[in-house]
This record gives structure tokens, C-alpha cells and sequence, in this order.
């Protein structure tokens, strides 16, 4: 895709003039203004052209951002406080290579997508997890906070086309774009799944249908630059729920390759891919041959229309979640720890999660929450920690067993016990929310 009306790639930076501007020795003119003349140093373009290689390792870059995180918070035990912290050094370290470069390095550039991507999965999860903000405001903070970021970068510069990114302020507003777009996505594709209770396999296909109609749209004469950062944001979406599908267990509709082989597959792709683009510049916008003009030119009246497309689209997909949202599934306990319990759509109220299941089992379950809750109330965190640790492999390994017996049953207790692991490994664990958790699945084990 070739997006927006910006200023022509350079060749160089000799002297130069178009449309009221004028180069000379790398500085930028503007003289369109009653004579009112403006100077900023400008750099050669500082992002990749928009060929099908960036939505390639764009996806890439997602997948590892939510894999990766999960591995080190959840695998690795480190904590999402703790592990949130890291990244944002590392993004602070990373960005600023980034922004010291003055042309585009395909090395430097997705790494530090990458790191972004991380990052504002982190926070975002910091948000439902430690804060405990529900999805639905999460997803209209960083909404909200999107809007705020195009308002000020259109306001100073007068264009938000990435092919324009050749001067500083233009950079760190697109930066700030990129992360607030990834806490977007994960914001909402975490919403879109609490509303469905969908699978990850199954979770793909929404953001990887509404990707094809902004295509669609823009081939069509949609706005070029709307409907690039449109297709961005649901590829942070799309690119969660493809790692969540390859990452998690077969039980949970997933190929069960672990996070940790998800995050090395796709970061040797990434690696790959970045290599193949610093050995061909097949994505260096100043080495093409490329005038201001969009590939894409239509009217006005064709671009209103295709927005209104958009919209009819936008409310097609609230109806289809709206549907799904009343169709029985399994609500996933992170969405209600503030109530202590979760339930299932399909589950009689009162009904005890454990009947259809052998008494013995039910009370070594029992025996480990009750172990764990103790140390937990005498302030012996790394016990506790250590403890339900076995819970989580005692659960893993009774699964093939029970859950063919109750799946309704199984679920719900599926669920609190992610709640317990969450509350218990969180970066500063909560001694109410891990009581509060471990009481309501002691009450949930009957």
C-alpha cells in the first residue's frame, strides 16, 4: 500500500523545491505563507515503504510482543511489574537509537517495533491486571488517547502519512502513535475475547476479516492514510491471537507449542526477514521512484463513500459481537476477579463445579489452595508461590481425565485457578486478591 500525500522521498539532499518548499543542504524551507518563512533540518525517510513485507513483520513483531511478554512474566516468573519496568528501559534505550539514525535501518527500525510491541502489551495488562480496569475502559482510554496523538501530530504538522517522517517532531509522534496503537489492540482484542469467549483459533479470523475490508476500502478509494493506521491497530490484534493459538495447550483450542517456541519462531522470522530487507532495500522509500500522489487517487465523493463503507462495517461488527456476546461460553476469570468467582454461561447457578468429579482429586486440589492460602495470610510469599506451583501441575496433569467428565465443570475451575496463578505471580503480589482468589476457589472446589 502507498499511503498519503507527504513530501517526496529524497535522493539526496542537494538543492530542491516542490510544492512551495525548497531543500538546500538538508535543510527544509516552507515559503507558502505570505512569505513567512519556516526551517527545520530534515532527514531521509525514517520508515520502511508499505509493501506486503511490512504487514508481514509487522505481525511478526505482535506475535512476539504478546508471546514474548507472557513468557518472561508468567514462565519465567518475573512479574508483570517487574518485567514491565525492563522494557520500558530497554524502549527507552532502543528509541533512542532509533531516533539518533538519520535514515531508515530496517535493523534498528523493527527492533524497536518490536520492543514497542512488548511494551505496550505490558502496560495494558498493568492496567487489567494490577489496576484491575475493566477492558471496556481500558479500550476507551487508549482510544481516546489515540485520538489526542493524531489531533496534535495533524495540528503541527498537517499531515499524518508516514511517508512524511523526516524530521524529528514528525518521528516522535509517530512513535508515540506505534506504542499507543499496540496498548489499543491488546486492549481491545482482550475485550473482543472476554465479550465472546472465543478461542484463539477462532479469535483470528475477526481482525483477519475486518484487515481484508480495510483493504477493500482502500482499494476502493478509502482515505489512504485512515486506512493504513485502520489495518495497523488490527494487526496487533490479529497478530495476540495468532501467538496465543500457537502457543497455548490443545485443551484450550491451541497447537501447544509454548510461548517460549512461539517467541523464538517468529523472532528468527523477524530476524530473517530484517536481514533479507538490509541486503535488498526493497522497503527504503528514498530509493523508489515515487511522486507525492497516492497509489491510489479518487475524488472526494468516492472517499466519502468509501467511509461511510467503514462505518457500516464498524456497526456490522459490534452486531456480530453483540450476538456472540449472548451466546453461551465460558467468561474468562480475569473479567471477574472483582467479584471473586467465575462463572459459566452454560453452568446452573449454585451448581457445584467439582460434582462429576472423583472425590479424591477434588480434595488434593483442596489440600494444595488450603496450603497456599495459609502461607499466603502468615506473609510467606515465596511458599505460597512455591506451593501453587504444584496446583497449577497437579491441574495440567488431571485435565485429560476430567475434563471429559464435566467441560462446564472443568472451565469455570480452569479459570480461577488462572486467577489464583495471576494473582500469586503478579510483579507486587496483593495479599487481598490472593486471599480473595484462593477462598473463592476453595468455594468453587466445594
Amino acid at each position: 500500500m502507498g499511503y498519503g500525500p507527504g513530501l517526496p522521498s529524497f535522493q539526496s539532499l542537494s538543492q530542491r523545491s516542490f510544492s512551495g518548499w525548497s531543500i538546500r543542504s538538508g535543510v527544509v524551507t516552507d515559503t507558502t505563507k505570505s512569505g513567512t518563512i519556516k526551517s527545520a533540518r530534515v532527514m531521509l525517510s525514517k520508515v520502511p515503504e508499505i509493501t506486503m513485507w511490512f504487514w508481514i513483520i509487522k505481525i511478526l513483531c505482535t506475535t512476539v510482543g504478546e508471546s514474548f511478554a507472557d513468557w518472561i512474566n508468567m514462565t519465567l516468573g518475573v512479574g508483570l511489574n517487574t518485567t514491565a519496568l525492563i522494557f520500558t528501559v530497554i524502549l527507552a534505550a532502543v528509541l533512542g537509537w532509533q531516533l539518533s539514525l538519520h535514515r531508515y535501518s530496517p535493523l534498528v527500525y523493527w527492533l524497536t517495533v518490536v520492543v514497542v510491541s512488548v511494551t505496550g502489551t505490558l502496560y495494558t495488562d498493568i492496567l487489567t491486571d494490577d489496576l484491575h480496569v475493566p477492558l471496556a475502559l481500558s479500550t476507551g482510554i487508549f482510544t481516546a488517547a489515540l485520538a489526542v496523538v493524531f489531533g496534535a501530530w495533524w495540528a503541527r504538522e498537517r499531515t499524518l502519512s508516514i511517508h512524511s517522517i523526516i524530521t524529528l517532531p514528525r518521528e516522535c509522534f509517530y512513535w508515540l502513535a506505534i506504542l499507543v496503537t499496540f496498548a489499543l489492540g491488546t486492549a481491545a482484542g482482550d475485550w473482543v475475547l472476554e465479550l465472546t469467549g472465543w478461542g484463539p483459533g477462532t479469535s483470528v479470523l475477526l481482525p483477519a476479516g475486518l484487515i481484508v475490508a480495510v483493504v477493500i476500502g482502500w482499494r476502493l478509494g478509502a482515505n489512504p492514510v485512515l486506512s493504513f493506521w485502520l489495518a495497523y491497530i488490527l494487526t496487533r490484534p490479529l497478530g495476540a491471537n495468532l501467538g496465543d493459538w500457537l502457543g497455548f495447550p490443545p485443551d484450550q483450542q491451541g497447537l501447544g507449542l509454548g510461548a517460549a517456541l512461539t517467541s523464538v519462531i517468529f523472532l528468527t522470522a523477524i530476524l530473517a526477514t530484517v536481514l533479507y530487507l538490509t541486503l535488498t532495500h526493497s522497503d527504503v522509500i528514498e530509493e523508489h521512484d515515487r511522486t507525492d500522489a497516492p497509489a491510489v487517487t479518487t475524488g472526494q465523493t468516492r472517499e466519502h463513500v468509501m467511509h461511510g463503507y467503514y462505518a457500516i462495517v464498524a456497526v456490522a461488527t459490534a452486531a456480530l459481537l453483540v450476538w456472540a456476546a449472548g451466546q453461551p461460553h465460558s467468561i474468562a476469570a480475569a473479567s471477574e476477579e472483582e467479584s471473586g468467582s467465575s462463572v459459566s454461561a452454560t453452568q446452573t447457578p449454585g451448581q457445584a463445579a467439582t460434582t462429576h468429579f472423583p472425590p479424591a482429586e477434588v480434595a488434593k486440589f483442596r489440600t494444595i489452595t488450603t496450603d497456599t492460602l495459609t502461607r499466603v495470610q502468615a506473609g510467606d510469599q515465596a511458599a505460597a508461590t512455591a506451593r501453587i506451583k504444584d496446583l497449577e501441575t497437579a491441574w495440567d496433569d488431571d485435565q485429560s481425565t476430567l475434563q471429559p467428565m464435566d467441560d462446564t465443570g472443568w472451565t469455570v475451575l480452569d479459570g480461577q485457578i488462572d486467577a489464583v496463578l495471576k494473582a500469586l505471580r503478579a510483579g507486587n503480589p496483593n495479599p487481598a486478591t490472593e486471599t480473595q482468589t484462593l477462598t473463592a476457589l476453595l468455594t468453587a472446589l466445594g
